[in-house]
């Protein structure tokens, strides 16, 4: 006998005890007659091909040669992420992006059954990526919270954009951006937490670091969570002073709710963490932006005051400042040709979606009078808040409640909408013949992967 085949008889001698350990283990041996240990439990239960077969290897007619692997890593993708996402729904509707670990989705009809199906799917919230799921708890859907939100905002939009723009309408030339997009909603939320002048800055460094570090950056988390602590340590005593003598604030309104756990100051961190902070920001810079480059259009809204909402809805639509949406299988379930596994992350792409040309006539095209511009969910439903508007996820799902409520305030789509076309009727009286700056080169890009893709320089003159 061979050395090799003492070696073999050897190790079919260990085996077959090991097999003897457990009525379910057994040997199987393979084409070379090599034995292998089946153990008890190493196969799942159902028939077919499973987690190996399925879900890490292709198909013939599944090659993907249209496209890069790590197309959606490239500084390309950042600047102007539209070409890619094309190619993606175009050819590979549920695109298996192996390097990112994740299933793009791209095409509306496909992209709105995945966000509206909580029965496979589900949306983490931000805390879950902190993993600090028992940090505290998100109160922004309690109703009185609601109603002061909207309250709030509906009171401090028009003279807040009014203050803003006074301070610069003298000097005929700003940087919408900068000046104008960016600042409005951190003001507006300040108002809406009614906090002294003095702890403005403060607060948005570290709202905005919170707001930063849930992604995928270890260094943004660590400054996030950092941030995070000492937002809880300065809201502590705020919120026991509105506790004691409340307003008509957002803080009072989470410190009166009749809740089994009283409040705490955790708990409005973690509501302020879940809340959208991108949406009215991104769509105010880019909107403008169009506009801007776009004259044409931006004269139109100058004929007819009325067309300002029409050019939000279009905004949101055409550049949309927020993406994408991460969704996660609750189980594994078969969805596009695919089996998804269990914990799948799927990338519902807002982005391709509000450009698909089965849903709106030459999507590539920035139209104010667009008459296709409606948010249809799966199965041709319709919006139960009426809004037509392209998909912006950072507001959650599809209200179920009518358009104007008797009982509750208006949709969040709806409050920031209106919010960012006062914020724009503002700009529009105060800025004569605002117009893009001689020379002026617009940034509109992504700062990193995963973050709002938003117009970050725009500088504008008018006539002073």
């Amino acid at each position: 006998m061979t050395s090799g085949q003492q070696e073999a008889s050897k190790s079919a001698s260990t085996l077959a005890r090991q097999a003897t350990d457990s009525p379910e283990n057994k040997i199987v041996y393979g084409r070379n007659g090599v034995p292998i240990l089946i153990r008890d439990g190493s196969r799942t239960t159902g028939s077919g091909y499973r987690t190996y077969e399925v879900h890490q290897r292709l198909r013939v007619g599944q090659s993907t040669e249209k496209i890069h692997p790590t197309a959606m890593l490239k500084a390309a993708f950042l600047e102007d992420p539209y070409p890619t996402l094309t190619v993606l729904r175009e050819n590979y509707p549920c695109y298996r992006d192996w390097v990112g670990n994740a299933y793009w989705i791209t095409r509306y009809d496909d992209v709105t059954s995945v966000f509206t199906d909580d029965a496979n799917f589900e949306t983490r919230p931000k805390r879950w990526f902190y993993g600090l799921e028992n940090y505290g708890r998100d109160l922004g859907d309690e109703l009185p919270v609601l109603n002061a939100e909207a309250d709030r905002l509906d009171m401090h939009a028009r003279p807040l954009a009014e203050r803003i723009v006074d301070e610069f309408s003298g000097r005929g030339k700003a940087d919408l951006a900068v000046e104008f997009a960016a600042r409005f909603p951190l003001e507006l939320l300040a108002a809406e937490l009614d906090l002294p002048v003095s702890d403005f800055d403060f607060f948005v460094e570290r709202y905005l670091q919170m707001q930063d570090g849930y992604g995928w950056s270890p260094q943004a988390q660590e400054r996030g969570l950092q941030a995070m602590a000492e937002l809880t340590d300065y809201l502590r005593p705020l919120l026991e002073q509105r506790r004691n003598t409340p307003g008509d604030d957002l803080i009072s309104a989470l410190a009166g709710l009749e809740l089994e756990q009283p409040v705490t100051a955790e708990d409005v961190v973690i509501t302020l963490l879940e809340r959208d902070h991108e949406t009215l920001h991104g769509a105010l810079a880019n909107m403008w932006y169009l506009l801007l480059t776009h004259p044409g259009e931006l004269s139109k809204l100058r004929d007819d005051e009325r067309l300002v909402k029409y050019a939000y809805q279009e905004t949101v639509r055409h550049t949309t400042p927020v993406l994408e949406a991460k969704r996660f299988a609750r189980h594994e379930v078969e969805r596009f040709g695919l089996l998804l596994p269990e914990g799948a992350l799927l990338i519902c792409s807002a982005g391709a979606a509000n450009r698909d040309p089965r849903v709106f006539h030459d999507p590539d095209t920035f139209d104010v009078t667009r008459k296709d511009l409606c948010r249809r969910e799966p199965r041709g439903q319709y919006r139960a808040d009426g809004l037509p508007t392209g998909l912006t996820f950072a507001l959650g799902p599809p209200t179920k409640h009518p358009a104007v409520p008797e009982d509750r305030p208006r949709s969040r789509y709806a409050i920031v909408r209106d919010t960012a076309v006062t914020a724009s009727k503002v700009l529009l009286k105060n800025l004569p013949n605002l117009r893009l700056g001689p020379g002026a080169e617009p940034l509109l890009r992504s700062l990193r992967i995963g973050s709002m893709h938003a117009c970050w320089r725009l500088p504008a003159v008018w006539d002073s």
